[in-house]
């Protein structure tokens, strides 16, 4: 079996990629860039696999990438070309902006008073014509910097009047108290 072997560093020691892996959130790539590094500290492919877990053959091609365009490549993933995305860029922000203006009650789709990946799904496929999962509009959400938060209860039509009465019954009783 050949010895995997970096033959062109592009600048990066072992010191400073492990500084690298720090920075990096997603997992896969922390990953990708560990393996190399391992490889340029002089550890064997199968020490390697061990240590990441993962195959030989994706070590190999991990060392490929980074001899051949760096980190840069290394780091960069490419998906499927002919995979279509699900709905149109247009159709994604309409999305984003029906669930930040908008609640499906207002709109007589549902008695919630906030969008779910439930309810986005039925209004999805309704209005688009697309089944898409409850996953991927997740992610979908994601992409768009929207993220989940439970819905918080707030008083439509609170009287500034009886509020102010009431923080000074409650202030009188704190100090009938003593507290």
């Amino acid at each position: 079996m050949k010895r995997l072997k970096i033959t062109n560093d592009h600048g990066w020691t072992p010191r400073t990629l492990r500084k690298q892996e720090r920075k990096i959130r997603n997992t896969l790539l922390r990953q990708r860039v560990m393996a190399v590094r391992l490889v340029m500290e002089g550890y064997l492919g199968k020490e390697v696999v061990s240590m990441v877990n993962v195959c030989r053959q994706t070590v190999s091609h991990y060392v490929s990438l980074f001899n051949e365009g760096g980190l840069e490549l290394l780091l960069h993933r490419d998906f499927a070309p002919e995979r279509e995305p699900f709905l149109t860029e247009e159709q994604q922000e309409e999305i984003k902006q029906l669930v930040l203006t908008t609640t499906p009650a207002e709109l007589g789709w549902d008695v919630a008073s906030a969008w779910n990946t439930k309810l986005l799904q039925s209004y999805v496929e309704k209005h688009f014509g697309v089944c898409i999962s409850h996953e991927a509009l997740r992610k979908l959400l994601h992409r768009k910097g929207l993220s989940w938060t439970r819905p918080t209860y707030t008083l439509a039509k609170g009287d500034p009047d009886r509020q102010k009465h009431f923080e000074k019954q409650i202030d009188f009783i704190k100090k009938l108290n003593g507290s």
